[in-house]
Parts: C-alpha cells; structure tokens; sequence
C-alpha cells in the first residue's frame, strides 16, 4: 500500500540531504529508496499509473500522499 503522509519543509530537506549523502558516496540505489519518501507530485503519479499501471506505483513505494490528497484515497482502483 502506498505511503500516505505530509511533510514539513525540514522534512523534505533532509530527505533530499541524505539522497545527497548516498548520491555522493556512489550509492544510488539507497538514494532512489530515499527519494521515494517524498510526496510523488499529482500529476507525475498519474501519469505513472495510466502509462505503467498502479501496481507499478503501489510495488514501487512512493509517497502518494498528494496525489491521494487530489484524487481522493481511491484513484489508484479507478
């Protein structure tokens, strides 16, 4: 199931300062992980779930919270 929360603005700064850190260090597949905690924008998710389909959306571990916040709790089974 998706990630549904709100961030703050320091929230979403250290997310990007620790995407930073493993970015740098060469470790990209803990930075993409990191990443994901950040609110996927609305748009960007919908596009994800016509063109690749919600499993991939819902399997990936995005933060869907904004695009649940636009769409309401169940746009990914519409």
């Amino acid at each position: 199931m998706p990630q549904a929360q709100t961030m703050t603005e320091d929230d979403i700064s250290a997310i990007a300062e620790k995407a930073h850190v493993y970015m740098t260090a060469g470790n990209m597949e803990e930075c993409a992980l990191i990443l994901k905690q950040l609110p996927l924008a609305p748009y960007l998710a919908e596009f994800a779930k016509n063109r690749l389909g919600p499993e991939f959306l819902i399997k990936g571990g995005f933060n869907l919270s904004e695009a649940e916040a636009e769409f309401g709790l169940d746009w990914l089974s519409k």
